[in-house]
């Protein structure tokens, strides 16, 4: 059977490749169809005796308009395309060559009857010329359609296209359509459009049926055997916000395939088989459209000096990559994680090698590497992205936590505000909210530091002028060690999907839509705030596990529950109970209005707990971080009894 198949595929490309319809086989059929075209004209207007009486005259003037045909063709390329990939750009370009020549064979006949030009050549007047390009145009037409029409016959039939849908019947679904048909080794048979919103009774598009989004379009797929729908870009959010469609797509076993997002498609140009890909369970969480202010973003980043410490994690990474397209004047990068740093490296040369950048290894705890990087570039704004966030790893090392997340957040603030930087934007965690965990405490002692040297720059107690901006935000999608690169690995592997609890509940954002917030939350900040972003609607881990099973397609794979983690919460709160929150200006972002610290006191409570961190004492370190965060409770942990 396989070797029946190659021999029809030979035979298919034989038939239809580019040697055997070459440009001058098709530039010669174009020429007869012009002859023809004449003659027939000439022919039903005059009759068969004066085409034998003149017929010498007919074909003189007839070989001076094929010439003329002939340099229209040149212009407007009409025999440089392979006929089985034809599409209506090359047939308009037939019809504007044959109109074009048709114009200048008209002139021709003015310029013999007005010139007095030699009688023994005869050109068709208005009418017959007109009547030619009408006939030359469609000889012309006939072969490129029939050429087209045999070829995806052939494949079709050859390569056991895959029946789809298109998701969106507007622009997004035609640039869709119109790149699938022109492809030169077509995957899909595209069988119907669905509409998005109200539609009239037998609605085409390209000769296609468009069907509406109603409870029976899944049973109307599986009729006709589709096995993949296409989303249009224009309609993911749209399309995320139908969980009953989603999940019945699923339960019939009908591939979910996504489009570029729309902001990095242009609108105008056809979507092509490569630009699809499978669906991830990022794509089917129902989120709102984010929007920002880019254009105030651009004036506070562009032409400035900025740093990123971090720069080589999930979130410092895509801050860096958002930062660069606004065009700083200088960009310093600094992570201690050389292979993703040397990542970074390589993805800022590639698509900004116009920018001043620097990627720098090294630690935010290095004290003397870190005043040598802000004396050298002085940066104005810095985002703090650099510390350790796994709860259970932290839970460990709890001195890792003070020294890392704790020391290195002082010493980037007390350099930001020895160096002048204007803006210090710090990323905190929702699990700095009544901690039960080293790492969310950690993380809220952080957020208390910049605070009260921001109160005290203010009060004139500190010296400076730069302004701390604190960012809390829930778990990323996608992100370094989060759970749905690990769900994804574990089913690779034919399970089991481990979920610590069935009941436990998490938040979730994009990874670049968190970071937008972040920037916009630095150009509103004037400095003590701590900014809380609306992560939407909670997630249940457990749901989340069975639905990558679903689209994955793999059979037999089970969930199975491990019991919490040491310092995990069943859910994440967003902000302390005793706390109130502010709106802003920005529907998804507001302000949390939190219990503030003297600085003395602050910067006391740091130093005491970094000496306690270097004799590696875990006891000893959490009662003095419970002691700064009174309520620090912890849950699932050895530091319970520190509780009681």
């Amino acid at each position: 059977q396989r070797s029946l198949v190659g021999s029809e595929m030979c035979i298919r490309d034989r038939c239809f490749d580019r040697k055997a319809f070459s440009y001058w086989l098709i530039l010669a059929y174009d020429s007869i169809s012009v002859l023809l075209s004449g003659v027939l004209v000439f022919w039903i207007q005059k009759g068969s005796p004066f085409m034998q009486d003149y017929f010498l005259d007919i074909l003189a003037g007839l070989l001076v308009c094929l010439a003329v045909y002939i340099i229209a063709f040149f212009k407007f390329h009409t025999f440089n395309g392979m006929l089985r990939f034809s599409s209506f750009i090359d047939l308009h370009r037939v019809a504007y060559s044959t109109f074009t020549a048709g114009i200048g064979v008209c002139i021709l006949h003015q310029i013999q009857i007005h010139c007095g030009l030699s009688k023994y050549i005869l050109f068709p007047r208005f009418i017959s010329g007109l009547l030619m390009f009408v006939c030359a145009t469609m000889l012309m037409w006939t072969l490129r359609i029939v050429v087209k029409t045999l070829h995806d016959y052939y494949t079709d039939d050859i390569n056991k296209l895959t029946n789809t849908f298109i998701y969106g019947c507007r622009n997004g679904g035609v640039a869709i359509a119109k790149g699938i048909r022109s492809e030169a080794s077509p995957r899909f048979r595209l069988k119907g459009f669905i509409a998005t919103e109200k539609i009239q009774d037998s609605s085409y598009i390209l000769g296609l049926r468009v069907y509406e989004d109603d409870d029976s379009i899944v049973e109307t797929m599986k009729a006709q055997n589709v096995r993949v729908l296409l989303v249009s870009p224009l309609q993911t959010e749209k399309f995320t916000h139908r969980p009953t469609l989603i999940n019945a797509l699923i339960a019939a076993g009908i591939k979910i395939m996504m489009m570029p997002l729309a902001q990095e498609w242009d609108g105008k140009s056809n979507l092509t088989q490569n630009q699809l890909r499978p669906v991830d369970i990022e794509d089917l969480l129902p989120r709102e459209k984010i929007e920002v202010n880019m254009e105030a973003i651009g004036k506070m980043i562009a032409g400035r000096r900025v740093l990123i410490t971090g720069a080589a994690g999930s979130i410092g990474s895509e801050i860096a990559r958002q930062v660069a397209s606004f065009g700083p004047a200088d960009l310093v990068l600094v992570d201690q994680a050389e292979t993703p740093m040397h990542d970074v490296r390589l993805y800022m040369a590639k698509k900004h090698g116009n920018l001043n950048v620097h990627t720098i290894v090294g630690s935010i705890t290095n004290e003397t590497q870190m005043e040598e990087i802000f004396e050298t570039h002085k940066p104005e704004f810095v985002f703090h992205a650099a510390a350790y966030k796994h709860v259970p790893m932290m839970e460990d090392n709890p001195a890792m936590a003070i020294q890392n997340n704790v020391y290195g957040t002082r010493v980037i603030a007390d350099l930001a505000v020895k160096y002048g930087t204007k803006k210090f934007v710090m990323i905190s965690t929702d699990k700095a909210v009544n901690p039960t965990n080293v790492m969310g405490c950690s993380k809220r002692i952080c957020e208390i530091y910049c605070q009260s040297l921001n109160n005290a720059i203010v009060s004139g107690e500190v010296k400076g002028e730069t302004q701390f901006v604190t960012t809390r935000f829930g778990n990323v999608l996608g992100s370094n060690g989060s759970v749905i690169p690990l769900f994804k690995q574990q089913i690779r592997k034919g399970g089991p999907v481990t979920v610590t609890h069935k009941d436990i509940i998490r938040y979730f954002m994009l990874i670049p839509e968190a970071c937008r917030l972040v920037l916009e939350a630095g150009t509103m900040g004037k400095g003590g705030e701590i900014f809380v972003f609306d992560m939407g609607d909670p997630v249940r881990i457990a749901d989340l596990a069975q639905r990558m099973i679903d689209l994955s397609g793999a059979k037999d794979v089970k969930i199975e529950y491990t019991g919490l983690r040491d310092g995990e919460k069943l859910y994440e709160e967003v902000l302390n109970d005793a706390e109130e929150t502010k709106p802003t200006v920005h529907p998804k972002i507001k302000v949390a209005a939190v219990r503030e610290y003297p600085y003395e006191l602050a910067l006391k409570n740091e130093k005491e707990l970094y000496e306690i961190s270097l004799h590696y004492d875990d006891m000893a370190i959490v009662k003095k971080m419970k002691e700064v965060v009174p309520e620090y409770k912890s849950m699932h942990s050895k530091y319970m009894e520190l509780d009681k």
